[in-house]
């Protein structure tokens, strides 16, 4: 990724992170900034409250009004099961590098490698080269930015630290200290019934240690201002600066204040160590980490034309969008991007990758930079398996522990189900489950209880690929308890098992009289997840030969449930009834999980469903949000549609202007920002994560004993090459295609695997020893 510019917005900035801390680097010349957050820094802490301690008791009520096809009302009464908001992810700070004097600069250059996960502004002034690099270290944790230069005098440099956040900062010797506390307490920025969105006690609320070191190698000296709380380094020639945080969050059930991490001294014993260390030895084990993940995977779509290739980043992406020219490398890097990004914030055990990743600016930030499942944390984690990333899942799965935890009183409380365990469609880092809103907020969203369900069937798809037995005894309770709250939630209408209420998350239909509404019963989009989770957990409990009766109950529960219907107009019903959309190209396509990224939807042994999720998709178009196109492009990928998928993937890298940028030339919608993350609009990360997803469904799909390649290839990826993809076979796929047609099909498996591999049309049956792959030439 190349720019010729410093960024002037958050969505030009290039992001590095090690999973934990990470930074969007500006790149300015004479004075340059690094946004920093910690994965860790949300506002709240620890809350049993139940808001609305007898939520449950509006079930019959809501019920009842549905009996009478009574939406509206229905939808009035539902605002009563909810409950509190999630708390925010919070911004951490800004680390500003100050070079005065820095003027008449040339051969400006500001680049991220993926490779290796660093980044470099570089640049010359007065006839010298002036070289800042950075990364980010998941072995040492902290942030390192070398500054060097050839001039003879070497240059002058001073930093500051401000954060949004109450704190004390001090500076010593060449050492900064920031120790800072978060809000207890914090309302969304979309709620009105409080002016005030931040709360904050000295006494609560999650601590944090901040650290800056500049070390000088070159010659030259630093020197701590204490009054102004600034380190100055001054005629240095090379100069290493250190950033590492701690929170002092300790789980999602302990209070960060009084029984927290030692942050103060673990972030102490880190700056300390950097030193002794050494810069080379820290970058060392950054590039071994970082490249073990990133270089499993290699893809090549085809050559860019040279001309194209000389252009930055953004302008490739602007040219790609308006001229609708080829360029198969910036596709292939858009893959490799979403890869990139997993990486970088998807390593903190417990607490997997929020709405915007790991990097947030805002203290009020859209949507509460939270947990939304209802898709956007799911897709999140689509690629994790396919791409090669198996065990950047792990935070998402251990979370999924907490919320079981915590899930148990929503079942009970705000649903009356009294078996395992739900959540609805928000959490935060400490596990909320309830629905959110307060009883004021619209139930399209607020009233949703499938989100346990849904993220469950990832315990399952992580075993697929890994064949880690031992990892699906541990979780497989986990997934058992929300299949049981599926269990216990559904009822029976008309001989078939169904759910009341529920909604199809964020959309509505026009009821009979006109009125728009959101609440129903037998929605589609709730019993395609039900019969995922049920299927999941009925496969996991037969592996492992357990629960024979409850694989019984969910096995006559799938023959029970209402079937799917297709509407009037061909389309893949997503309510009980064939209700009118409000609105036909609503982004939310919940309806169609059981495609994908479920799997009991399929064009061969569903056709005639597959042709409705088709219609259902046509009907849909393509100008929809930047996770909604992710998604499509992988519905249509399913299908096996690949010319569908791929104007899908354009259209998800269509060029959108920062969110702040004024100009003529603004373009606006979802889509892809300069600095490649995805445009929802505002920024959200699952976009990114769903691009990639898409590609990998395009090349390889898999069951549980079969591999297709090639599925969905589109004409403009004619020739490529692919290696490292993973099934759900657990083996490792490698492909080399020409005329569309593959050539050469690697596979390998670390244990003894059979499966049916489909290439070229042709079916063939495959074993696969431990240690020797095999390949097949077409």
């Amino acid at each position: 990724m190349r720019y010729d510019r410093p960024a002037s917005f958050f969505e030009e900035a290039i992001v590095i992170g090690n999973g934990t801390i990470g930074a969007a680097v500006y790149g300015g010349v004479e004075r340059d900034r690094l946004s920093l957050n910690d994965i860790t820094l949300w506002s709240g802490e620890p809350d049993s409250t139940i808001f609305s301690p007898q939520a449950s008791e509006a079930i019959p009520a809501v019920r009842a009004l549905l009996e009478k096809e009574d939406y509206v009302a229905a939808d009035r009464e539902a605002r009563r099961i909810e409950g509190h908001f999630s708390q925010s992810y919070q911004p951490l700070g800004n680390l500003w590098l100050e070079f005065p004097g820095q003027i008449s600069v040339t051969d400006y250059s500001r680049s991220l490698d993926l490779e290796t996960a660093r980044a470099v502004t570089s640049y010359s002034a007065g006839g010298y080269s002036y070289r800042r690099e950075y990364f980010a270290s998941a072995p040492d944790s902290m942030i390192v930015l070398r500054v060097t230069t050839d001039c003879p005098t070497g240059v002058n440099f001073n930093i500051y630290y401000d954060t949004p956040h109450p704190n004390e900062k001090s500076v010593s010797d060449a050492v900064m200290s920031v120790d800072g506390y978060g809000p207890y307490f914090a309302y969304p920025v979309y709620y009105n019934g409080s002016e005030q969105k931040n709360f904050y006690d000295p006494q609560r609320g999650t601590r944090f240690a901040t650290r800056v070191r500049i070390d000088v190698r070159g010659g030259g000296e630093v020197i701590a201002d204490d009054s102004s709380g600034c380190l100055m380094a001054s005629g240095v020639r090379d100069a290493v600066v250190y950033v590492t945080n701690v929170t002092s969050f300790n789980g999602f059930d302990r209070n960060p204040a009084s029984d927290g991490r030692p942050c103060r001294e673990l972030a102490d014993s880190r700056i300390s160590a950097s030193v002794a260390k050494g810069y080379e030895q820290i970058g060392e084990d950054q590039m071994a980490d970082h490249m073990s993940l990133y270089n499993r995977v290699s893809l090549w779509l085809g050559d860019t034309d040279a001309a194209i290739k000389t252009m930055t980043t953004d302008r490739q992406l602007l040219d790609y969008t308006v001229n609708n020219r080829a360029n198969p490398e910036l596709e292939a890097l858009y893959f490799q991007f979403g890869r990139y990004l997993l990486i970088s914030c998807s390593r903190t055990p417990f607490v997997p990758a929020n709405l915007q990743g790991l990097w947030n600016e805002h203290l009020t930030p859209p949507w509460s930079s939270n947990y939304t499942t209802n898709i956007n944390l799911e897709e999140n984690y689509w690629g994790a398996e396919t791409t090669n990333l198996s065990e950047l899942h792990m935070p998402l799965l251990q979370f999924l522990r907490n919320l079981s935890e915590t899930g148990r009183v929503t079942a009970r409380n705000y649903f009356g189900v009294d078996r395992g365990w739900c959540m609805a469609h928000n959490s935060d880092i400490w596990a909320l489950t309830n629905p959110v809103g307060l009883r004021e907020s619209c139930p399209s969203w607020a009233v949703w209880s499938m989100g346990g369900a849904w993220l469950s069937t990832h315990i399952w798809e992580h075993y697929l690929f890994s064949r880690d037995r031992d990892f699906l005894e541990d979780y497989y309770p986990v997934l058992r308890d929300a299949a049981a709250f599926c269990l216990g939630w559904m009822i029976e209408r008309d001989g078939e098992l169904i759910t009341s209420p529920g909604t199809s998350p964020e959309n509505f239909f026009i009821t009979a009289d006109g009125s728009a509404a959101s609440v129903s019963y037998g929605n589609t989009s709730d019993l395609a997840i039900i019969r995922e989770c049920l299927m999941a957990a009925e496969a996991a409990a037969a592996t492992l030969c357990t629960d024979t009766a409850m694989r019984g109950e969910i096995a006559d529960a799938l023959r029970r449930m209402r079937k799917y219907r297709v509407g009037s107009d061909g389309r893949l019903m997503e309510w009980y009834h064939d209700f009118e959309d409000q609105d036909p190209q609503h982004r939310h396509q919940s309806h169609l999980v059981g495609l994908y990224p479920g799997h009991h939807i399929t064009p061969g042994a569903t056709p005639d469903l597959a042709a409705a999720c088709a219609r259902t998709l046509e009907i849909k178009g393509s100008n929809t949000t930047g996770w909604s196109a992710g998604w499509r492009a992988n519905l249509l990928a399913r299908l096996a549609d690949a010319e569908g998928a791929y104007a899908m993937y354009r259209t998800l890298l269509s060029y959108v202007s920062p969110d702040g940028y004024i100009g003529d030339d603004r373009r606006g919608g979802g889509g892809t920002y300069p600095n490649m993350l995805d445009a929802h609009s505002p920024f959200q990360i699952d976009g990114n994560f769903g691009g990639s997803a898409a590609v990998a469904e395009m090349l390889v799909q898999s069951t549980p004993d079969s591999v297709t390649v090639l599925p969905a290839l589109p004409a403009a990826w004619r020739s490529g090459r692919v290696s490292g993809l993973r099934t759900r076979c657990g083996a490792t796929v490698d492909i080399e295609w020409n005329d569309g047609r593959a050539q050469r099909v690697t596979l390998s498996s670390p244990t003894l695997t059979r499966l049916t591999l489909l290439c070229n049309g042709e079916s063939s049956e495959i074993t696969l020893e431990p240690g020797r792959p095999y390949s097949v030439l077409r």
